[in-house]
């Protein structure tokens, strides 16, 4: 029953809000203090000093930032549990205690957070009240119970109420998404409190929260797992850099910064890939085969010469035979190294070949070990040795390697014999065309068979040493000026090297495409390829995943409908069955589950938060019609007059600009409308010739009033309307169907249909 407390309850909840951000701003200025004596602390020279500096400043720093992004909604609960002698647990986005470290504040993702998100009448989990604290700033402006005991109601009379959840569905989208913590229901919490293990798929319909669920499962896992992937660090794949910015502060909120984010077309350090491929040519490169090929051309990059070949080194003719090269090939790929790195045992072998025949030809094989290291230097340095080597086995990077092999149909021929003589054709393109989305999990697995020729590195650490030198000598002229005795020349060398920033794990791990992550999330799974999740799981051997979707919304030709046919070979067998619906009764955080770290197990999401449900039933209607497999949802509310189809008549995106006026002059929301890739930048030139230019500009379309998107573009985004032109050609793009369920699923006021 829900309840509005009567007299005297908001002042005394504002008075302990108050004592929350009191402590909240003392251990903010704790953190703050200590931060500054770290950075401002004399520190001796040794490696092991430094490294505790920095440790000391990433502690501090972290928790700063910690402190400071849970200013909003710091409290958002309160339990009245039955066996705490009428005491009152507070649940907020993080735990505090008061100086005698006495819980003042119960982390949302603690066990004892747990009745807030699961008790229920039925299940009540010994909870008698449950309380939601509204505030605005650190001022409470509202609260609602929730009771479950009718002897702690003053007032029975009194019991009414919208409730948390309903006036959250019902406020104004900002632009950014807004975290569900304190509104998180029974379904998405048991789904957000599963145990680490395996992989996680989340199927959901439109609305129902798949992304937010993904995000608080990240803080949940942090939370309750942090010695297991802290130091690894989440990663979270979304579908576009708008999606990234649209969610990036929501686990910072949540009190999580440590936290990449990125898209499969920026998962390689220093590459950004953007344009896309059609969708034949998508749909080729997703296919595991292309894995082999990709294998074929690296390894028939190893090549041997068509004969014996005169190498001369300091004035002597070597002999250089094909036998020996095939010998130094065998050895190197003996090695099991990456191409890169076995080229160095292919290399060593050829020059201590040489270096063999050039101390015959000199009149003495039994040479001293540092006369013969003095030939192999010689034998090494020489033009046609060089040479030689490069013609068998030269140097390549991923984009090299790629590049050549849709630039050359005679390599792409030998490397993939398996497509056929059309697909190959479909892939040819000239040197220097753009990276596409596509391209990226092919650059990755051609990565991970090159390796890194680490050549460049290593001389960078010789450069390194050597301006360490450098810095030294010149601090010891600088000590001499400045008299001595207070800091030797090692240790201002050190300070200077200390300039450096201190990177965090999640940019180290930004920067290194062989990090590998202590949990990875996928937001929009449907869309990638056999491919993508090859490249993904390299970034997490574990295969510890939250992979959420829906495959009633794929869009990519190389996306999925079918999660068995697509994780299957990934992962192996599915282990737990779809729920039929929403379960009653408690979760039980941390049970043990029938096929627990093996295969992939399955949840579902039903309850649609976003949409109206005239809308949803038109969208699912649709769907279900043009033959699109839907996972059918139930709506958590409606909107009067949610659904409108309009008659385009002669001018269709005429039409839909007087739509989008009619609702803007309605609601202070934001719009969106949505139209096919072949007519998207007609109905942007509209826009910008139009009186509604003025709200269509901001930095990103996340910040404008109004934004033009095609349904590719406004996937994971929601908008209070939506204006959908020509549905119909909408549902004959490339997602088919599916992209018209995600146009129309966008809105959480108002959906337009303008026909043409």
């Amino acid at each position: 029953m829900g309840a509005k407390p009567q007299g005297g309850q908001l002042e005394r909840e504002q008075a302990y809000i108050d004592v929350l951000y009191a402590r909240l701003d003392e251990l903010r200025n704790i953190a703050q203090e200590r931060l500054d004596q770290v950075r401002h602390a004399r520190f001796s020279g040794s490696p092991q000093n430094r490294s505790e500096r920095d440790a000391f400043a990433a502690l501090h720093s972290d928790r700063l930032a910690q402190l400071s992004s849970v200013e909003d909604r710091l409290c958002f609960g309160r339990l009245d549990v039955a066996d705490d002698d009428g005491a009152h647990r507070y649940v907020g986005r993080i735990g505090l205690t008061d100086t005698a470290h006495n819980p003042i504040l119960t982390d949302w993702r603690a066990p004892a957070a747990e009745p807030f998100y699961q008790a229920t009448a039925r299940y009540p989990m010994g909870v008698r009240r449950r309380r939601h604290i509204t505030t605005k700033g650190r001022a409470v402006i509202a609260l609602e119970d929730e009771v479950f005991d009718l002897e702690t109601v003053e007032d029975a009379s009194a019991l009414a109420g919208e409730g948390a959840l309903l006036a959250a569905l019902a406020s104004h989208r900002t632009g950014r998404m807004s975290d569900i913590v304190a509104t998180i229901q029974a379904e998405q919490d048991r789904i957000i409190r599963a145990p680490l293990a395996g992989p996680l798929v989340v199927q959901g319909g439109p609305g129902t929260g798949k992304t937010a669920v993904a995000l608080h499962r990240a803080a949940y896992l942090l939370y309750t797992h942090r010695n297991q992937i802290a130091t690894r660090g989440v990663l979270v794949v979304g579908p576009s850099g708008t999606f990234l910015t649209y969610i990036d502060h929501v686990l910072p909120s949540l009190g999580e910064t440590g936290v990449v984010t990125t898209t499969m077309g920026s998962l390689l350090p220093g590459l950004t890939a953007s344009a896309v491929d059609s969708p034949e040519v998508a749909r080729i490169k997703g296919r595991v085969a292309m894995a082999q090929a990709i294998r074929r051309a690296v390894r028939n990059r190893q090549r041997l010469p068509a004969g014996d070949r005169t190498v001369v080194v300091l004035g002597r003719s070597l002999t250089l035979r094909r036998s020996d090269v095939a010998a130094a090939r065998d050895a190197a790929r003996r090695s099991h190294r990456p191409y890169n790195l076995a080229r160095r045992v292919f290399a060593n072998y050829l020059v201590d070949t040489l270096t063999d025949r050039l101390a015959e030809a000199m009149g003495s094989a039994d040479y001293l070990a540092d006369e013969r290291k003095e030939l192999a230097d010689d034998v090494r340095q020489a033009r046609d040795t060089r040479i030689a080597v490069n013609l068998a086995w030269m140097p390549m990077t991923p984009m090299s390697l790629l590049e050549e092999l849709y630039a050359k149909p005679v390599l792409l021929e030998a490397a993939a014999p398996h497509l056929t003589e059309g697909e190959r054709a479909l892939l040819v393109r000239p040197a220097g065309s753009a990276w596409t989305l596509s391209d990226i999990p092919l650059l990755d697995e051609a990565a991970e068979l090159l390796g890194l020729d680490d050549s460049a590195q290593r001389a960078e650490q010789r450069a390194q040493a050597s301006s360490r030198a450098r810095d030294v000598a010149y601090a010891e002229d600088v000590a001499k000026v400045l008299g001595g005795g207070w800091v030797n020349a090692e240790q201002l060398a050190e300070r200077w090297a200390a300039r450096a920033p201190v990177l965090t794990t999640a940019e180290r791990a930004a920067q290194d495409r062989t990090w590998t992550y202590g949990h990875v999330v996928v937001d929009e799974a449907q869309e990638l390829s056999a491919m993508d999740w090859r490249c993904l799981l390299r970034r997490c051997p574990s295969r510890s995943m939250t992979i959420v979707g829906d495959v009633g919304q794929t869009h990519s030709a190389a996306g999925t409908v079918d999660w068995e046919r697509a994780l299957g070979p990934v992962f192996g067998d599915r282990l737990t069955p779809d729920d039929d619906g929403p379960r009653e009764g408690p979760a039980q955080s941390g049970r043990t589950r029938r096929g627990a770290g093996t295969g992939w197990r399955a949840e579902r999401l039903t309850i649609n938060y976003r949409t109206p449900a005239s809308i949803m039933a038109e969208a699912e209607g649709q769907a279900q019609v043009a033959g699109v497999a839907i996972t059918p949802t139930v709506a958590a509310r409606d909107v009067p007059g949610a659904f409108r189809r309009v008659p385009g008549n002669a001018d269709p995106v005429a039409t839909a600009l007087d739509q989008a006026r009619d609702l803007l002059a309605q609601t202070a929301g934001r719009l969106a409308i949505i139209a096919a890739e072949e007519t998207i930048e007609a109905v942007r030139e509209a826009v910008e010739k139009s009186d509604l230019a003025a709200l269509a500009t901001g930095q990103s379309v996340l910040d404008a009033r109004i934004a033009v998107l095609t349904p590719a573009q406004v996937k994971g985004l929601e908008f209070d309307d939506v204006v959908v032109l020509d549905p119909r050609r909408v549902s004959q793009g490339e997602g088919g169907p599916r992209d018209l369920l995600v146009a129309m699923t966008r809105a959480t006021q108002h959906l337009r249909l303008v026909d043409a």
